[in-house]
């Protein structure tokens, strides 16, 4: 028989999930990515459950572990980069839990392009504008004008995602804002006042700066603020955005965001997707495009690998009907990603704070988190 053929839309953590896992199940999967090329970079995440599972499961779980971020601690700071307090390492580690691994985003993506590179035909610079489906496939219109014919199509490709609104309607239909920002870039070097392997943070009602040092000479900021209106700082540009969001003079911040080399820079509203269902006939959405977890939630990159496995777990057990397969799977997963979101929005104090009692609030149990049954309290509540 021949193999199957799957389009995946999204040359992101979850498109080359999908690409490896349909790959081994005995699939021929295409790739489509918007972008010209790969993107390097990102925020660091905590990689864990589904998500370890799976890269276990599909192999790279030991690629995985060598790139993860050795032992850090977390340092408060305030404005003027003088200590608050510090959570040490060892506490920092039992907040991940069994197996929790800190990841630069983009170490996943690499692991799994390595993964998929002599085996999967990955498009750059295309995007889908069309999506037609019968009873036996699905038919792909690309913006050079070619045609893919498939028996699945994936749609992977984010919170914006172009598979969404063509196949389920506009994103104005399902995006939940939580009333915030983040953007994220790498740094040429960990700026004065930044402690050696620490994750360093300064808080202030509404907004956060974390400058991440993951090691090997690679430093990660991170910002996040509250806003009544994401789409405007979104079309306002992250360079002007951010000096308004975060204004100076204060340690680093001012001089990084002079700087500031803005294709460089992922920025976005902090949103989820809340949808009554991920698929329709051949067609399914997987990771941000489908559920979007959010950065407060801190387990998109984990449900996007778990994700990819678990659908094609379900479609070798059911080869010969795949709506059926889309539909069981989406039935297993879906108490997880619900109970990610609620976390996610149960979270937005602790990443931007809305005024000062709610930075006493989460500085309390951090202060505390080097006594054990605090930590275990912390990571349930953080997820």
């Amino acid at each position: 028989m021949a193999a199957k053929r799957v389009i995946i839309v999204g040359a992101g953590i979850a498109g080359l999930a999908a690409a490896l896992r349909l790959s081994q199940a005995g699939w021929e999967p295409v790739v489509i990515e918007r972008a010209p090329a790969r993107r390097e970079g990102g925020y660091p995440v905590v990689f864990s459950g589904v998500g370890r599972a799976g890269a276990q499961r599909m192999g790279v779980l030991p690629a995985l572990r060598e790139r993860q971020v050795s032992a850090f601690d977390l340092a408060y700071l305030r404005a003027d980069s003088r200590p608050r307090f510090t959570v040490p390492h060892t506490a920092v580690r039992r907040l991940f839990g069994d197996g929790g691994m800190a990841l630069l985003r983009g170490d996943i993506e690499d692991v799994l392009h390595e993964a998929v590179a002599d085996q999967v035909r990955i498009r750059f610079g295309a995007t889908v504008t069309a999506v037609t489906q019968d009873d036996e496939g699905v038919d792909v219109t690309l913006s050079d004008g070619s045609a893919e014919r498939a028996d699945l199509l994936v749609g992977a490709d984010g919170l914006h995602s172009t598979v969404r609104a063509l196949v389920f309607g506009p994103e104005d239909r399902y995006r939940r804002d939580l009333g915030h920002v983040v953007a994220a870039t790498m740094l040429d070097q960990r700026p004065d006042g930044a402690p050696e392997r620490a994750f360093s943070t300064v808080t202030t009602v509404g907004r956060t700066f974390t400058v991440a040092d993951l090691g090997d000479g690679r430093v990660a900021a991170f910002f996040t603020y509250g806003t009544a209106a994401p789409d405007a700082e979104l079309a306002e540009g992250p360079r002007r955005a951010l000096q308004r969001a975060f204004p100076g003079p204060a340690w680093a911040v001012t001089e990084l965001l002079a700087d500031l080399r803005e294709e460089a820079v992922y920025f976005d509203s902090v949103s989820q997707i809340v949808m009554d269902r991920w698929s329709q006939g051949r067609v399914v959405l997987l990771g941000d495009a489908a559920w979007c977890v959010t950065i407060f939630a801190g387990y998109g990159s984990s449900l996007a690998v778990g994700g990819a496995d678990l659908l094609g777990a379900e479609l070798e057990r059911r080869p010969a009907d795949i709506p059926g397969a889309l539909r069981a799977w989406e039935q297993a997963l879906r108490p997880e990603v619900l109970e990610r979101q609620r976390k996610g929005r149960a979270n937005t104090g602790v990443h931007a704070p809305r005024n000062r009692f709610e930075i006493a609030l989460r500085d309390v149990p951090l202060r505390l988190a080097a006594v054990p049954v605090v930590t275990r309290l912390l990571g349930r509540h953080l997820g």
